[in-house]
């Protein structure tokens, strides 16, 4: 089951550096200015973007493979249909990273897998209101 109980949410959002895959360069959009504020809030947000160079002054990578030293969270703001694959890529890395989808991102299967595996899952929840709510 993926994680609801707000102690453990609270434990997540404790976790420093934060691999936003599908990070958006376009202001207004929800993959930038959530990635945004996360960085206002001190995480250390990597960007995951095929198609940019750089967001939010820092370096992004084409993919989380690509990423070095530890991530502590995986925050997915791509389509349901492209998650598998974006778990898989989270499952092959040494990290034991939480795997975050944002809200209206759902793959049932690939959450089952992750858990499997021993990674915590939150699935269709958004990282803001969630660190409003619990950490502010």
């Amino acid at each position: 089951m993926p994680v609801t109980s707000d102690a453990e949410l609270r434990e997540i959002l404790e976790r420093d550096r934060v691999a936003v895959v599908g990070c958006s360069t376009s202001p207004g959009k929800d993959a930038h200015e959530i990635p945004k504020y996360l960085s206002k809030q001190g995480y250390e947000v990597i960007p995951v973007n095929p198609f940019a160079d750089e967001i939010f002054g820092q370096k992004a990578y084409d993919s989380l493979a690509e990423i070095p030293g530890e991530i502590d969270i995986v925050d997915v703001f791509r389509p349901s249909d492209e998650v598998s694959d974006i778990v898989d890529a989270a499952l092959e890395r040494d990290d034991d990273a939480v795997i975050w989808l944002q809200l209206g991102i759902h793959d049932d299967e690939a959450v089952e897998r992750a858990e499997a595996a021993g990674r915590q899952v939150v699935q269709d929840r958004c990282m803001k209101p969630t660190h409003q709510q619990l950490m502010e």
